[in-house]
Parts: C-alpha cells; structure tokens; sequence
C-alpha cells in the first residue's frame, strides 16, 4: 500500500508541476493562437491527471483540503476544457452526456460540503467554514452551467468566458495547493495565510480583466 501510495504521490507531483508550467506560460503570453491551444492541452490533461490524483490520495491518507481541491481542480478543468470543444463542434453544440455528468456531480459535492461544513461548524471546527465557501462556489458554478446549457446565458459568447474563468481558477487551486504544501519550505517571515490568499488576490483581478475584455453583453 506504501508503494501505491507512493507511486501516486509522484504522479500527483510531476502532473502538477507540469500544470503550474504550462498553467504559468499560457498566463503571460498571448492567448487564443495555435501555441497555446498546444499548451493548453498538456495543462487540461496535466491537471486532470492532478486532480483525479489528488482525490486517490486524500481518501488512502484522509486529508479534507487535499480532496476539496482535487474535486475543484477536475470539475473547473474539465468544464474549462469542455466549454471550448463544444463551441469548436460547431452544429451539435448543445451539452453532451459528460456535461451533465460533470455538473450534475460538482452539485453532488457542492450540497455534500455545506452539510458536512455545518456539521464541523457545529462540531466547533473551524474548517467547516471552507467547507461552506467551496460548497457555496460549487453551487453557484453549477448554476451557471445550467443556465449556459438551457440557453439562459446572460452573454453571447459565455463558452469563451466560461472557458477563461474555469482555467484560471483551476491553476488559482493548483498553485495554492503547491503554496501550502510547501509552506515550510518558504521563507518563515512570510505569514502562512497569505499562502492561502495571495493567489486569489493576483489572479482574480486577471479574471475580471479578461472577462470585461471578451465579454459581449447582448443575451441569447
């Protein structure tokens, strides 16, 4: 079991620092040519690999944080990635069966950490108010996918919004899980809740930029 355990660290580790990379480059360079679809894809299957790994090890070693942010990772990931193929697909563009699967099971985990996250919150544990917040975000990203597959979508091109969005915050959980876990690897007069922080508080910004930039305010 050690060396299954072991076996699967690795690949968690070299999945996620080939994300953080390619996740990093396709950040600081010109988005939408032939190069960063390429390297968008090695990040999309990096980070699937990341995530499905990081869900293994959470339940062999039980570890909550560990397991919300593979469940976030796959879903954001995997939605980011779907967002564009369906829009590439051309004519049948509407929502497949993975689609709803992928939505369908991020609302499953969405509702299950706000009932678990009351229940440490009433167990006095402090961490049932993450679990709240994520299971909050799941819900409200759920949602937005609902409305984008019934034809609800407040902008015309909410694929490339969604697509944007989804990929951004998939690298803001990669990288704040690397920060974290390397926490007493870097330098000690750093305060430890800026790791948690700081990649939300660069990159969200670089979210908003984007989206006002690509947004089109004209509904379906």
């Amino acid at each position: 079991m050690d060396q299954l355990f072991t076996a699967i660290l690795i690949l968690h580790i070299v999945s996620g620092g080939t994300g953080l990379i390619t996740g990093t480059i396709n950040l600081i360079r010109r988005k939408g040519d032939k190069l960063h679809n390429q390297i968008g894809l090695v990040f999309t299957y990096a980070m699937i690999s990341a995530g499905a790994s990081a869900i293994v090890l959470s339940m062999m070693h039980p570890n909550y944080f560990l397991f919300i942010v593979g469940v976030f990772t796959l879903y954001m990931v995997s939605t980011g990635y779907r967002y564009i193929r369906l829009r590439l697909e051309g004519i049948d563009n509407g929502p497949k069966t993975l689609d709803w699967v992928l939505t369908g099971s991020m609302g499953i985990a969405g509702i299950c950490f706000i009932l678990f996250g009351g229940w440490q919150l009433y167990m006095k544990s402090n961490f049932g108010t993450v679990l709240l917040v994520f299971g909050a975000i799941g819900i409200l990203m759920v949602r937005s996918d609902l409305n984008n597959y019934k034809g609800q979508a407040a902008e015309r091109n909410y694929w490339l919004l969604a697509h944007l969005q989804r990929m951004t915050g998939a690298y803001i959980a990669s990288l704040t899980a690397f920060l974290v876990v390397n926490m007493d690897r870097l330098p000690s007069f750093i305060p430890g809740i800026l790791f948690w922080l700081l990649p939300t508080a660069v990159l969200t910004p670089m979210i908003i930029f984007w989206s006002r930039k690509y947004r089109q305010g004209v509904r379906l």
